[in-house]
């Protein structure tokens, strides 16, 4: 990350501030702890932002620790990704990533001591048993009959479990704490299940899995994590996380602080519901770049910076809200306004034909690669006597509000000449095919000698030159700004979330790097595609259009 970037501030630091100044805690010691069993979405780089940016302010550290208790949805492949994403975005971990796996025969030892103290018991009702015993929120639960086992039968059941004797779903172990308890979370939870499956890191070595409420603690505590900080949903579990510490022997009390997650608009913060977009094959993947995801919104355009710079707009608070689509799309136009090269796409090419203009003539103008900052130079461009211009830019009569080519009126072409439409070729069913056009050749880089005012200015590209380039427009992927709330979220995918184009970029892009982003002029943002684009067949994806447009149509 910057060091220009500014330090926010928000409750959680303002409790570190005043940890440290009480000198409950010399140092500060973070962690982010993602499930590898899915990609990142822009929900995790908040908090990626958040653990990761707090460690770095206050000069501690910030572990990166796999939540992998769930070997049946982990993959290794999800474990690579999460550690490119972080990395991506600015941040690095303190010393080797941690998985809660390495810990396995340590919470196996916690789970023994609680036993011993008579404070958990091997289960053999079915999960359904377990449900209706639980009670709800308006009836207290009920024990169960196996919750007054001996210590001594629970440990040798336990062993049993170990040792693979249970089938998968007849035994598990509970914490014996309160079935009448007011939070549904104290209500005896599940500690340990049977799990016959290979684990990405651990192999065969065990069949019995811990639960995330019985490791995550456990893992803050045996790495001295100071500030254990996670979104809201997990605000009763807190309970939980204090019961098992103060009830086993360990040295570390870490406390957990609670924010609210994000919930952005126009999509979907639910990586089950992200899967499924995936498995049905309703997106292309994880990166598609429609998806909220971190690769997903890396391949489509946005900088890590973007992305860092909304996390910091959007603050941390306590306070449940959906952020406006808009408002990341704003961090990302600032990014590229400012620092993005320009450059010329026609995306909807029409011939234009100069007849005043040399056959074979090449004429190599300079055009300044951002108007705003010289440092960054400027590149050859090649004109030639027939350009393509987008279709939109002309009409064979228009009134005075279009700024673009009509017949006999003329128009600057960006960073070259005043060109006038003379005539039009059409086809058959009277669409234009071809636009006859003459250009004053006095008027490069400035204005016509006899005083005419030319008022509109358009992108062109070299016909002879111009490289064809496959266009894809992205738009959002979602037609309703909250598509959770719907029944089937996938009845409001948008159909024109993508649309794709065969355009003509000018010549110097051929050699644009993967993800390198560009203002085409005129047009929007766009990015090389870091996946299917080459030299020999180029790929831009559209990051986001110059302006807003989404806001106009939901006024």
């Amino acid at each position: 990350m910057s060091e220009s970037e500014t330090r926010p501030s928000n409750f959680i630091r303002q409790i570190i501030d005043k940890d440290l100044a009480d000198g409950k805690h010399s140092s500060v010691q973070t962690r982010f702890p993602p499930e590898p069993n899915g990609y990142l979405h822009i929900g995790h780089a908040k908090s990626i932002c958040l653990n990761f940016g707090i460690a770095q302010d206050y000069k501690g550290s910030c572990n990166l620790r796999f939540d992998d208790t769930n070997p049946e949805k982990e993959d290794i492949e999800y474990v690579d990704s999460i550690k490119s994403d972080v990395k991506w975005l600015g941040f690095d971990w303190a010393g080797e990533i941690r998985y809660s796996s390495n810990y396995f025969d340590q919470l196996h030892g916690f789970a023994v001591e609680l036993i011993s103290k008579g404070l958990a018991y091997v289960e053999e009702l079915s999960a359904d048993d377990i449900r209706a015993y639980r009670g709800t929120l308006n009836e207290v639960g009920k024990n169960s009959p196996y919750r007054d086992r001996s210590v001594e039968e629970n440990l040798a059941l336990f062993e049993k479990m170990r040792n693979g004797e249970f089938k998968e779903g007849t035994a598990c172990l509970r914490a014996k704490i309160d079935m009448s308890s007011s939070f549904m979370v104290l209500r005896d939870p599940v500690l340990y299940r049977v799990r016959f499956a290979t684990h990405h890191q651990t192999g065969d070595k065990w069949c019995i899995y811990p639960m995330y409420d019985f490791t995550h603690c456990i893992s803050d505590a045996l790495e001295g994590i100071t500030h254990s900080i996670c979104t809201l949903e997990f605000q009763d579990n807190r309970r939980l996380y204090d019961w098992v510490l103060e009830n086993i022997t360990i040295d570390c009390q870490p406390h957990q602080y609670e924010f609210s997650r994000l919930n952005l608009e126009y999509t979907l913060m639910s990586k089950r519901k992200l899967s499924q977009l995936v498995t049905e094959n309703l997106v292309n993947g994880w990166d598609d770049p429609r998806m909220p995801t971190v690769s997903g919104l890396r391949r489509r355009g946005f900088t890590s910076a973007s992305i860092r710079e909304f996390c910091k707009r959007i603050g941390v608070t306590k306070q449940e809200n959906t952020i406006e689509m808009g408002s990341l799309e704003s961090c990302i136009r600032d990014d590229l306004n400012e620092n993005a090269p320009r450059a010329m796409a026609v995306l909807d090419p029409i011939k234009v034909i100069i007849e005043n203009f040399e056959q074979d003539k090449v004429e190599t103008l300079n055009i300044k690669n951002h108007p705003n900052k010289p440092e960054m130079g400027e590149r050859e461009v090649p004109f030639t006597r027939e350009i393509y211009i987008e279709r939109e830019d002309f009409r064979e009569e228009a009134n005075k509000k279009f700024k673009r080519l009509v017949l006999d009126k003329e128009v600057r072409l960006r960073g070259s000449y005043v060109i006038k439409a003379v005539r039009a070729d059409k086809d058959e069913a009277g669409n234009v095919t071809t636009i006859y056009c003459t250009y004053d050749p006095q008027t490069l880089g400035k204005n016509p000698e006899d005083g005419r005012k030319v008022k509109g200015v358009i992108h062109w590209v070299s016909a002879v030159k111009g490289i064809p380039a496959e266009i894809r427009l992205y738009d959002r992927l979602f037609t309703v700004p909250n598509p959770s709330a719907e029944e089937d979220f996938s009845a409001v995918l948008n159909p024109e979330s993508l649309k794709v184009l065969n355009g003509i970029v000018e010549p110097s892009l051929q050699s644009a790097q993967a993800e390198a982003g560009f203002q085409f002029e005129r047009t929007g943002y766009f990015c090389v595609d870091n996946k299917d684009s080459t030299p020999n067949t180029l790929v831009f994806n559209r990051t986001v259009g110059l302006r807003d447009t989404w806001a106009k149509i939901g006024d």
